[in-house]
């Protein structure tokens, strides 16, 4: 896991808990298309390389479920340029990331949220994860005043 050490304590803070030496191999769901879990692959380290490094290697036959009921998909850091163009109105900045409230994440359209590395830029994972406690609130009051209204 690269990352510095105080990236890893935020991290406990937040809540995260670490499942060390396992690789996602497969979402898991139900007949709805509902995601119910993760399949894992139990890895272990190998010979150190050339550099140095252990690589993760699967251990044969050792795989789990995980059960979750979302699964978030967080590779890369540059904003994906299909969200802007499907989402008229959207404003992003000059490296085409989106543009949000800083106190509620909400976007330049109503009801649309965003954070993290599409916000940032190339950034840590707690502050994504900041980021999304704060839009889970303000979405959660959104749709409180939303529902209140209708």
């Amino acid at each position: 896991m690269p990352a510095r050490k105080e990236e890893y304590h935020h991290a406990i803070q937040e809540g995260v808990e670490f499942h060390f030496l396992q690789n996602p191999v497969e979402i898991l769901g139900n007949g709805e298309g509902w995601v119910t879990g993760l399949t894992v692959q139990q890895m272990q380290l190998g010979e150190p390389d050339a550099s140095g490094r252990r690589r993760p290697l699967p251990i044969a036959g050792q795989t789990s479920n995980v059960p979750a009921d979302v699964v978030v998909v967080a590779i890369g850091n540059d904003p994906n340029p299909l969200i802007p163009a499907a989402l008229p109105g959207l404003q992003v900045n000059k490296h085409g990331g989106i543009i949000t409230d800083e106190d509620t994440m909400e976007t330049s359209v109503p009801g649309v949220f965003a954070g993290g590395d599409i916000v940032l830029g190339a950034a840590t994972v707690i502050l994504a994860m900041g980021q999304g406690r704060k839009a889970a609130h303000a979405i959660h009051a959104w749709l409180t005043r939303t529902t209140e209204t209708s």
